[in-house]
């Protein structure tokens, strides 16, 4: 029988094989080779070997990979980062990958860089290869346009047989195809809150984010609530913005010192912000805790490799993750016995070594 696909070191690139190539080498048809692939049809020893062995020569392994990409095969979960260098994004991913692997499925990231242009865009291309779960993480704007503009596209993906779940934001309303995992992200910068005003601080600087974003609004609506329940006024001069960054966190926190040092605790709205803040905080001279108390949030690894260690608030963003895939894949289409499509994770302080008292007020 004569090989019709160039082979060996020297030939020119070969053409990715197709069913029928494999059809052709194992002299079967191509639905014969299409069973043998999908392993859920009884198929003739000689002539499943056969197959296997024409499938093996011609390298296909490649296109049943394409397949899948497309829908067919194993199923495939994507989702959707703003960034893949955030500790807290790379456990979001372990915990996807975690639960789509032990699943039998394949995984495909996109990251969007917070654009909306970008991550409608990765949406899109995610329903035209027909995966079966599209998973968007990170904080947004929530306004009209995004509510209408992501309604629009989980419906699109229902219809196309794909499941939309978004992880660490709001739902999107009554009626709209989409599943949900929260975290209690509000009460726990409430708990993180309450733990430096209970120290006896009454001057807390809301430190980073940017409130126009879900994420950083939820912390602050914490932050508000406990300074109310500990009768302690709101200070607009005491929130500063900065980015979600240590380099940009580390400046701004120079900046408010110079202007003022008029605070005795801070509350970073993630680790990796309060690692910049303790940079400056340090280079200005001032202790931690022993001047000035300094708590974080998401309770990653960096916040016990600063000194010291950091109290913050612990997030499950592993188990959002799993949670994520489990809910989409185990849903039933008629909605009867289905997993929830919306769960709210429990968050909780972790204490380390970075809150005491507020020093004794100085006198003249």
């Amino acid at each position: 029988m004569t090989n019709d696909l160039p082979e060996g070191p020297d030939s020119a690139p070969r053409r990715r094989a197709t069913l029928k190539d494999v059809a052709h080498r194992a002299g079967v048809s191509v639905p014969t080779v299409s069973r043998v692939i999908a392993g859920d049809y009884p198929v003739a020893l000689g002539t499943r070997r056969r197959v296997e062995k024409a499938l093996r020569e011609l390298d296909y392994v490649a296109n049943t990979h394409a397949r899948a990409l497309r829908g067919h095969g194993a199923g495939t979960v994507a989702f959707i980062l703003r960034d893949v260098r955030g500790e807290a994004f790379a456990q979001f991913a372990h915990g996807i990958e975690e639960e789509a692997s032990r699943r039998g499925r394949l995984c495909l990231l996109c990251v969007s860089g917070g654009d909306p242009g970008r991550e409608l865009r990765a949406l899109n291309l995610m329903r035209q290869q027909g995966a079966e779960v599209v998973i968007i993480i990170g904080s947004v704007v929530d306004d009209e346009a995004y509510r209408q503009r992501m309604a629009e596209t989980a419906r699109s993906l229902d219809r196309a047989g794909s499941r939309l779940v978004l992880c660490g934001r709001p739902p999107l309303g009554e009626g709209v195809p989409v599943t949900v995992v929260e975290y209690d992200n509000e009460g726990g910068a409430y708990a993180v809150t309450s733990r430096l005003l209970a120290a006896g601080h009454r001057r807390v600087l809301l430190f980073g984010g940017d409130v126009a974003l879900t994420t950083s609004a939820q912390r602050f609506a914490g932050y508000r609530r406990a300074l109310t329940d500990y009768g302690v006024p709101y200070e607009e001069d005491l929130v500063v913005e900065a980015a979600f960054d240590r380099g940009d966190a580390y400046l701004r926190m120079r900046e408010r010192l110079a202007a003022a040092r008029d605070f005795t605790g801070v509350f970073a709205l993630t680790d990796v912000v309060a690692a910049g803040a303790l940079r400056a905080l340090t280079e200005a001279g001032l202790r931690v805790p022993g001047d000035v108390s300094l708590v974080g949030y998401d309770d990653v690894p960096l916040a016990t490799d600063l000194w010291p260690q950091l109290t913050t608030v612990h997030v499950p963003y592993e188990e959002m993750g799993r949670t994520a895939v489990r809910l989409a894949l185990d849903r039933r289409g008629d909605g009867r016995g289905a997993p929830a499509d919306h769960v709210l994770l429990g968050t909780h302080v972790v204490v380390r070594d970075s809150v005491a008292p507020p020093p004794p007020a100085r006198t003249a």
